[in-house]
């Protein structure tokens, strides 16, 4: 996208495209100072409940919050906006932060000439969407903070991402490029509103056209999809593309059902290649995630992404979203291979969740930052409560800690690989990595595996211990509605699968939250945080949880999720159903402050809306016997044809959607008592492999069944044979003959 610019503003445009940096984000507060003195500004933002705003709260910034009591005063005072948009845990957003809106002097300039307007991300991602789509079309790349100057009408001109504070290596630095922006808002106001009225004019086009639909071949989607993976596979350290490397579970999810899929290829050997090629690259991305930095193996869980391409030194910060959608394919690795070290990371990752991430009422919280403040320091650093130099290891170790050291890859100098940690932050330091397994370590030292376990459990414990005592990274403790549906959805199915039953109370209590707490006069709260938010839910809420709740009724057979996963979707389609072309907007059409509609068209960090509800259409439609909810998920797959006949593997989600439309759908009801160890029995074998396209629901005679059976006749019939729990495996609920038999049902199953 490109237009002319006038005058100065050209030259100030330039500056601003040319300084903006791409920052994945990361960590922390905005003070790195330990020492609290009495703030000498306060602005509105003390009135928010977003904790990135509230980090801002002090700045001598005239900050707004997104809404009309800004948007007024720029039309009145005729001023450009300055927009800046970040959240909590971002790094780059605090960095920006201290070096420039912590300045009297930046602020003075910004309070005079511009409007300044804060906004969290996470509370508005469909303001984010707009102004990074713009960042990105005239930058090429995109990142937070996102940085963006608007005319009055809310039209953006210029953007970026970072700016320094002063003018570096000739280039001009913020408060340069601020004076020139204002300069050439006074000399030609009316060449740069015709700009940003010619912008959001081609951003709106941009966004028509992704609305078109494309006629694409189903089983060519698929097979370009692994196509594309295994050219970006790194064969060698595992993952896809080079550093920084994101652990981008949807492709991992994509790659499992393919390693499963019977009709992959068109003769039997190629599918039989193809499907250990998806296998193998999806376990080896697994293995190498596990084993290296980026997963926490003090704490648990994993953080946001690794610099490197070794999985080794990560951007620390810990977000809930990822946490959600590793916990699956872990799972999916557990079900597959039944290989326990799955079990184990998958059940470290949940219980990092319900330990650091979970909220009294239930409700799951956003994030941890990746700073906080070293012990003897006055600043904060990245990293500083997860790392260790040798020193650390060898006091609070003793005699365990060469043993230890070999575990992990622990160095005197710090074990960072070179290149990844240019500003030398990490010096010294060691992020844990596996360097010997248990087996290994075993064979090397002539003692038993159990022995050299017990003594590195021993030692992780000690280390937690001493971790704990350390300054926690801030807690974001916002509850967001969409990332609470994907650790609902977590951890009902490792309830489910693990036999857990304090997982599958975390999703209930969790679906509770976000029924009482943000379901409010028949539709979704974004977030709760002291309160509900202003937001209300965007297409990711709804998606995110429908899903949620159609795993947590596999898991507790309680129909109450699944009427409310019904009454949820009706609401979906009436705000954001695409009715003309299919697939969902992320905003309903009366939203008034944003300069078009977007879709999503690509499944990032986040799952795309329309990936997760076309997958939840199919399910829906299953579970209650509906041709147009299949109808519709078809229509929704088919909006974005464009994308998967070009680049599927930009949508692995949508993929998995894909695979399940074409699959016969399979049923397992299971006609007993709740409880009952014979009903047990038989759900142990229905949950025990990896199949995909399965759903499984209990007839239980009461109300649940009723509430079926009035939705799908089929259900209605379904019920014990000679007083013993029975399994009806059906396609489509055409059914085969009852079995009450556990291992018989089992050999059902496997063929």
């Amino acid at each position: 996208m490109t237009a002319t610019l006038h005058l100065r503003f050209a030259l100030a445009a330039a500056a601003a495209l040319s300084l903006g940096q791409t920052a994945h984000c990361a960590d922390a507060n905005p003070k790195d100072s330990a020492v609290k003195t009495a703030p000498k500004h306060t602005n509105r933002l003390a009135k928010e409940k977003s904790p990135y705003l509230i980090q801002h709260q002090h700045n001598p910034v005239d900050w707004y919050p997104w809404g009309p009591e800004a948007f007024e005063k720029a039309k009145k005072e005729n001023k450009p906006i300055f927009l800046s948009i970040g959240y909590s845990t971002c790094h780059w957003c605090h960095v920006m932060e201290r070096e420039s809106f912590e300045s009297e002097e930046i602020a003075k300039i910004l309070n005079e000439n511009f409007v300044c307007i804060k906004v969290d991300r996470e509370e508005r991602p469909d303001v984010d969407k707009v102004y990074m789509t713009f960042v990105q079309a005239t930058t090429g790349g995109g990142g937070w903070p996102l940085n963006v100057w608007l005319t009055p009408d809310l039209k953006p001109f210029v953007g970026g991402t970072y700016f320094p504070p002063e003018d570096r290596a000739g280039r001009p630095g913020f408060p340069t490029l601020l004076k020139r922006l204002a300069q050439g808002w006074k000399e030609d106001r009316a060449g740069i509103i015709a700009h940003g009225d010619e912008v959001a004019k081609q951003l709106a086009e941009f966004a028509k056209g992704a609305q078109s639909k494309v006629e694409v071949s189903a089983k060519a989607a698929l097979s370009k999809g692994l196509d594309e993976l295994v050219k970006r596979f790194d064969a060698d350290h595992g993952g896809f593309g080079a550093a920084p490397k994101f652990p981008q579970p949807g492709n991992i999810s994509f790659l499992f059902r393919m390693s499963v899929k019977k009709d992959l290829a068109d003769n039997a050997e190629a599918g039989e290649r193809d499907r250990a090629i998806a296998g193998k690259m999806a376990l080896v991305t697994l293995d190498k995630m596990a084993a290296g930095g980026m997963h926490d193996h003090i704490g648990g869980g994993f953080h946001r992404y690794s610099v490197d391409k070794f999985w080794h030194v990560p951007h620390y910060e810990k977000m809930a979203y990822d946490q959600a959608q590793l916990a699956r394919v872990y799972l999916d690795a557990f079900q597959i291979t039944r290989d326990a070290r799955w079990e184990k990371v998958t059940r470290d990752v949940l219980d990092y969740v319900l330990r650091e991430l979970t909220g009294k009422d239930g409700g799951f919280y956003s994030a941890e930052d990746a700073d906080s403040i070293e012990e003897g320091h006055a600043e904060k650093k990245e990293g500083a409560f997860y790392v260790w130099t040798k020193t650390e290891i060898d006091a609070a170790l003793g005699a365990d800690s060469a043993l230890f050291c070999k575990a992990y890859g622990v160095e005197p100098n710090g074990n960072s690989p070179e290149g990844s940690d240019p500003f030398d932050k990490l010096k010294g330091k060691n992020t844990l990595i596996v360097r010997k397994t248990a087996a290994e370590l075993a064979k090397e030292e002539g003692k038993p595996e159990a022995e050299i376990e017990k003594t590195l459990a021993a030692a992780r414990t000690k280390l937690f211990e001493i971790r704990n005592k350390r300054q926690h990274p801030h807690l974001d403790d916002k509850v967001v509605a969409a990332w609470n549906g994907l650790l609902i959805s977590a951890f009902a199915r490792a309830g489910q699968v693990l036999d857990e039953p304090r997982y599958i109370a975390a999703a209930q209590a969790s679906a509770k939250f976000l029924q009482t707490k943000l379901w409010k006069d028949g539709a979704l709260i974004r977030s709760y945080r002291l309160g509900p938010a202003a937001s209300a839910g965007f297409a990711d809420d709804y998606a995110s949880v429908i899903a949620g709740l159609l795993d947590l009724y596999e898991a507790d057979f309680d129909t109450r999720w699944l009427a409310w996963a019904v009454e949820l979707q009706q609401k979906m389609d009436a705000v954001f159903l695409d009715k003309e072309h299919g697939g969902y907007f992320q905003t309903p059409a009366a939203q008034g402050d944003i300069l078009f509609r977007s879709k999503e068209d690509s499944d990032n960090a986040e799952p795309a809306p329309g990936s997760i509800a076309a997958m939840n259409l199919i399910r829906l439609g299953q579970l209650i016997d509906s041709k147009e909810l299949r109808e519709r998920a078809e229509k929704t797959i088919a909006s974005v044809g464009e994308q998967l006949k070009t680049m599927p593997s930009a949508l692995p989600v949508m993929l998995c959607a894909v695979d399940a439309s074409m699959a016969k759908g399979r049923q397992i009801v299971i006609a007993g008592k709740p409880g009952a160890d014979d009903t047990k029995a038989l759900l142990k074998e229905a949950r025990a492999n990896y199949t995909p396209n399965q759903i499984i629901i209990l007839a239980d005679g009461g109300e649940g069944q009723a509430w079926l059976g009035a939705r799908n006749e089929a259900i209605k019939f379904m019920e014990l044979q000679g007083g013993k729990a029975a399994a009806f495996v059906c396609e489509n609920f055409v059914c085969q003959s009852p079995e009450t038999d556990p291992v018989k049902l089992r050999e059902v199953l496997k063929k």
